[in-house]
């Protein structure tokens, strides 16, 4: 009997979102890294990372790169399956919802620097819905979202600007004829 061999086809859209999701994921180790006064508190730099992607490649892709960033991320941390993977994908999965509709106001008013905003909103929103639901079953830990808001508020701010600043560094407009 001679063993059958599966063979993957990969073309240029699954190297590019391998080569983004990894950026990402080495973004989410340095963010891990970073020391923080609040635990639950980071920059969110993988984010910088989704936002390019959004903005270049469209939702789907960008689902792809967050989604193999949580998993990978988790792994290399050693917390895949434990609560700290969970709120990261809680988190991912609301950030994504808020950016899906995001992506679909007027470009003229809204860019990265407020899908940033929004998607950072919904991560912390989608973190500590599930901590409440799941590991602290008391509406105390709402007590806690002025501070995780205004986290939200200055990462989301400076995450947007570093992807617009890298956005026209390396994607820039095409000239006018």
């Amino acid at each position: 009997m001679t063993p059958s061999i599966t063979e993957i086809k990969v073309d240029a859209d699954d190297l590019r979102i391998a080569r983004l999701a990894a950026a990402a994921v080495g973004l989410a180790l340095a963010d891990a890294a970073i020391p923080m006064p609040l635990p639950g508190v980071k920059p969110g730099l993988a984010n910088i990372v989704a936002l390019l992607v959004l903005a270049r490649y469209g939702w789907r892709s960008a689902a792809w790169v967050s989604g193999l960033r949580v998993v990978a991320g988790a792994l290399l941390l050693g917390q895949f399956l434990a609560p700290g993977f969970f709120l990261s994908l809680a988190g991912a999965v609301c950030s994504l919802a808020a950016l899906a509709l995001a992506q679909y106001l007027p470009a003229r008013w809204f860019g990265l620097v407020s899908w940033s905003l929004a998607a950072s909103f919904a991560h912390i929103a989608g973190q500590l819905l599930l901590a409440r639901l799941w590991l602290v079953p008391h509406d105390g830990i709402f007590r806690l979202m002025p501070v995780f808001a205004l986290a939200a508020l200055f990462f989301g701010v400076i995450n947007g600007l570093v992807a617009c600043r890298l956005q026209q560094e390396f994607m820039p407009e095409k000239p006018a004829p």
